[in-house]
């Protein structure tokens, strides 16, 4: 084969790559400049690749407003002063809060991460990496069923509980994401005053133990979790729970855990072939 047509057959594997990442992006409501941006991540599955270095560290005292899209340009972002707090006090303030449809990407929240990141309706966190988890990473508060929460790229680690936080309506999609040293991966609220129907859809995301469970839903509320192509790494005895269900309330009480745990039906959605093990 000559030089120039094996530079053809690179292009072509080079497209079918391309194609293949931005129809998986297109399938998540991932469209346009988004999925340009996108399909320049690497995906998650080099589970053992370094985690990224940042550009600059910025002390934050106060949590920073975004709308429409902020880019930290790979800047680490960490709390001092009134968010100098790194543990798992209920109420912490965020270091970042997105109105309804913002968008944060390319950040990395250092420690003290108080409480990360808050989303107050429809958001997407895009290639956003936290160190140390403080109370939860981020927060997704949207009222309306019609929300849609996106986290797509990065990963977060040293989390003593939850990483991602479900409290209000919607739709939860996190996909190409690594969780390493972890409570929870995701949670949909157990004892919320005000309690929702929430969708949960976990794909393409690599687990490092130890960890406690992929995702935890309300049975009784009608909530429901997929998961897909889910690598899980380091656990050869399967401690981690894949799909943890139980009996929500909205009186702050500890939510009743439901056995058996893992597929269940449409609450939990996958078969063994979603999982796999090294």
């Amino acid at each position: 084969m000559t030089a120039r047509a094996e530079q053809r057959v690179r292009h072509r594997r080079r497209v079918t790559r391309r194609r293949a990442v931005i129809a998986a992006a297109s399938a998540f409501g991932l469209t346009g400049a988004a999925i340009v941006t996108t399909t320049m991540l690497s995906t998650a599955g080099a589970a053992s690749s370094p985690w990224p270095t940042d550009t600059g560290s910025r002390p934050v005292s106060s949590t920073i407003p975004v709308s429409g899209t902020y880019d930290g340009k790979m800047k680490k972002f960490y709390g001092t002063g009134a968010l100098g707090g790194d543990g798992q006090d209920e109420g912490q303030d965020p270091v970042f809060e997105l109105a309804d449809g913002a968008t944060l990407k390319n950040v990395i929240i250092g420690t003290p991460a108080a409480d990360g990141v808050h989303c107050k309706g429809s958001c997407t966190l895009q290639n956003v990496w936290w160190l140390d988890v403080g109370e939860d990473a981020a927060s997704f508060k949207g009222t309306s069923p019609s929300a849609v929460y996106t986290v797509y790229g990065g990963g977060a680690k040293n989390a003593d509980d939850k990483v991602l936080q479900f409290n209000g309506a919607g739709k939860l999609v996190v996909s190409k994401f690594r969780v390493e040293n972890f409570g929870k991966l995701v949670r949909s609220c157990g004892n919320c005053k005000k309690q929702y129907q929430r969708t949960i859809v976990i794909n393409d995301v690599d687990v490092t133990a130890p960890g406690k469970s992929i995702v935890g839903v309300n049975a009784n509320y009608g909530d429901t979790a997929a998961l897909r192509n889910v690598r899980v790494h380091g656990d050869a005895k399967k401690k981690i729970e894949t799909c943890v269900r139980f009996e929500g309330n909205s009186t702050g009480k500890e939510p009743k855990k439901l056995t058996p745990v893992g597929p269940y039906g449409k609450t939990c959605d996958f078969t063994g072939a979603d999982i796999s093990y090294d």
